[in-house]
Order: structure tokens, then C-alpha cells, then sequence
């Protein structure tokens, strides 16, 4: 009869060292949880910014003002990996192991002329530059016109034509039609001017 209040004494405790187990094991699930979501939230992080790499490359305008005034330096882009551009398409390429933007004006078998005040003739035609370009200017030129676009080139001018280093230059030069890298997709800095440029 002596051991039936101490029996009645050890309920209690035993609740408690329940309690406390499942408080424990409920710690437990939860750090597991986390540890989940958190490797989970890391794959998705790694995948996208591997997305970006591969299929849209990021590219910020750092020093050089070749295209403006569509494209201002600080500009942040993203580039859509192609080797197609068409004539008037903004393209990026590697040039002296840069990535830089520049217009294409014609393309392999095309013939070139600019003038003095730097007005652009292919095949003949002018060219309406006046949605992109702020001023002509004949630039840094040192080629003989008639220029006819070699096989697999492109001839490519920067928008700002009195600052420009382009085809019209002979240490520049035309590029080869397989050294597109890309074209820009959208502007995504500055936030104020972000613009989508598409296909």
C-alpha cells in the first residue's frame, strides 16, 4: 500500500519526459525541414543561374559609348544566344576577347559605300537610319569604298558613328558570320529604362 503515492508521483514525471521527447523529435522534423527546403531553395538557385549562363547570357555596358543612344554605359542586358542576325539587328560578338554590341548593315556580298557626312549606301539604297542613330558622321573610316562584304561576314557599324570603332575601320574589320554570339533580348537595368527588345 506504501508504493501506490509514489507510483501516482511517477505520472507525472512521465508526462513530462514525454513532453519533452516530443518536443525534441519535433525540433527534429523541423531542422530536417529546413535542411530540405534550404537544399531544395539552393538546386533552384544553381539551375536558374546556370538557365542564365548558358541560354541568357548577362551583359553590362561597362566603358564605351559605340551605341548610344540606345544603349548607355551602366545599361545591364540580357542576351539571347543566336547565331542569326539580319541587317538592321543590334548583335553581340567577342571582339579582342570583349563582348561587344554593334548594328549589322550588310551581310556577305553586299556592297558599301559612306560618304563624307557619313550617309550609308547598300546595294545602292540609303539606308533610314534615323530610329537609331543620333547623328551621321563618317567616324573613324579608313577603308576604300566601293566595300563589298566579304563571304560568311557581316558589316557592322556602332550607333554612335563619330565615336564608333566598326567595319569602317581596318583593325577592326568585318566579322564572321560565326563569331555571333548573340542578340540583346531585353534591358533590365536600369530599372527605370527597362525595355524589351525581342525578336
Amino acid at each position: 500500500m506504501a508504493r501506490k503515492p509514489k507510483d501516482v508521483q511517477a505520472l507525472p514525471e512521465l508526462n513530462e519526459i514525454e513532453s519533452e521527447m516530443s518536443q525534441v523529435r519535433s525540433k527534429g522534423r523541423f531542422r530536417q525541414s529546413l535542411k530540405g527546403t534550404f537544399g531544395a531553395l539552393v538546386v533552384v538557385v544553381a539551375i536558374a543561374v546556370i538557365i542564365a549562363f548558358i541560354l541568357l547570357p548577362v551583359l553590362k555596358i561597362t566603358n564605351g559609348h559605340n551605341m548610344e543612344p540606345g544603349f548607355q554605359p551602366g545599361d545591364i542586358i540580357l542576351i539571347q544566344k543566336t547565331s542569326k542576325a539580319e541587317k538592321g539587328d543590334v548583335c553581340a560578338f567577342y571582339f579582342n576577347n570583349k563582348l561587344l554590341l554593334r548594328r549589322v548593315i550588310a551581310k556577305e556580298g553586299d556592297v558599301v559605300e559612306i560618304d563624307e557626312h557619313g550617309y550609308v549606301k547598300v546595294n545602292d539604297e540609303i539606308l533610314e537610319e534615323n530610329d537609331y542613330i543620333s547623328e551621321h558622321a563618317l567616324g573613324q573610316c579608313d577603308i576604300e569604298f566601293p566595300f563589298r562584304v566579304p563571304t560568311a561576314q557581316i558589316f557592322v557599324l556602332g550607333d554612335n558613328r563619330d565615336y564608333a570603332l566598326d567595319s569602317r575601320a581596318t583593325n577592326f574589320g568585318c566579322i564572321a558570320q560565326d563569331e555571333i554570339y548573340g542578340k540583346p533580348l531585353a534591358r533590365i537595368y536600369p530599372f527605370n529604362n527597362m525595355t524589351w527588345f525581342g525578336f
